[in-house]
């Protein structure tokens, strides 16, 4: 079933145009997603929004003119915009999630990534919604891989440390609630510097310059549309099922340093690596990183939920608007 609603539209006809009202159909399953301007949270509102679901999606800075702007800090806003909405689903993606900088922001970020997770869960249960909070694999600390869903955390970094705070929270107060932690993200960026493996794309171009890469840390490269697939697919899981609740993993199956993920991009669009240098020695600056923390997901797979997309295919798709060979431009995908 769906509603219907009447919408603005602006109609041109020769000479003039009209402001004239239209029907239009709106699916009866209502999602609101939280950092709809951010990686992800773009990502998971395209997923729904062009899967029969009514998508709002929320954001502070950016949010204006597409999304509805939410200061998550203002218990009042998050009130309003969940009592009017009426969402059946919450996915949660606002979030801190550079580990250096939370290292020198640390009441401001326990603000967002802890408090305001947990009153949007708080308000999510007032109206028997689904929370999907998102979290991390940081909070392991990488020194017994792979790690299941029942297995202690650990996080050697403050941002580990308040994404673990942020599920106690959302779990003390909504018991429905979902938590899904994933891994290191890329995807569809606006800029390089959106993702952690978007950003190597400079130093794998300007081959002119060698460029020292990490291969000490393990990681699993994760597409953020996989992800915003998984938290679809577990909504609607949980619109069958309310047995559906509590923690969950998801990750992509490759397996490799930034380094190895360096090479690969190369790789995919037939450039050299030879600059490419290798460092094997653990990191002496910066926050702590866990050497592998490697999520299990079976316990996703057992339910008949996942999506993976080759890391090769994603990252071609991801960086080629970024080549600055604009030739490869038009023959990467011919």
């Amino acid at each position: 079933m769906v509603g219907r609603e009447k919408e603005l539209k602006i109609r041109f006809v020769p000479g003039q145009c009209e402001l004239v009202e239209e029907d239009v159909d709106i699916p009866n399953r209502r999602v609101l997603i939280t950092g709809a301007t951010g990686l992800l949270g773009r990502a998971v509102y395209k997923e729904f929004n062009e899967n029969n679901w009514h998508a709002v999606g929320c954001g502070y800075r950016r949010a204006r003119p597409k999304f509805e702007r939410v200061n998550l800090l203002n218990s009042v806003e998050v009130h309003d915009i969940i009592q009017d909405f009426q969402p059946h689903v919450i996915v949660h993606c606002a979030a801190e999630r550079r580990p250096d900088v939370v290292e020198s922001q640390a009441d401001a970020v326990s603000q967002l990534n802890v408090t305001a997770s947990g009153n949007l869960a708080k308000e999510a249960a007032g109206v028997g919604a689904f929370l999907i909070y998102i979290s991390t694999d940081y909070v392991f600390d990488g020194t017994n891989p792979p790690y299941k869903e029942s297995d202690a955390p650990n996080p050697l970094n403050l941002y580990g440390k308040t994404k673990l705070e942020g599920e106690k929270a959302v779990l003390e107060n909504n018991e429905g609630a979902a938590v899904l932690r994933i891994p290191i993200l890329y995807g569809e960026v606006e800029n390089l510097e959106e993702s952690a493996v978007t950003v190597m794309f400079d130093k794998v171009q300007f081959s002119n310059k060698s460029a020292n890469m990490d291969h000490w840390q393990q990681r699993f490269p994760t597409n953020i549309n996989d992800v915003a697939s998984v938290c679809r697919q577990l909504s609607e899981k949980r619109m069958l099922d309310p047995s559906i609740k509590g923690t969950f993993h998801w990750s992509g199956n490759e397996q490799m340093t930034k380094y190895e993920m360096a090479c690969a991009i190369a790789d995919a669009f037939n450039l050299p690596s030879s600059h490419l240098r290798p460092i094997t020695d653990s990191p002496v600056v910066g926050a702590l990183r866990p050497r592998n923390a490697q999520l299990d997901c079976s316990k996703l797979e057992m339910l008949g939920i996942g999506q993976r997309t080759p890391f090769r295919v994603g990252i071609k798709e991801s960086l080629w608007p970024f080549l600055v060979d604009k030739r490869w431009r038009q023959t990467v995908f011919h």
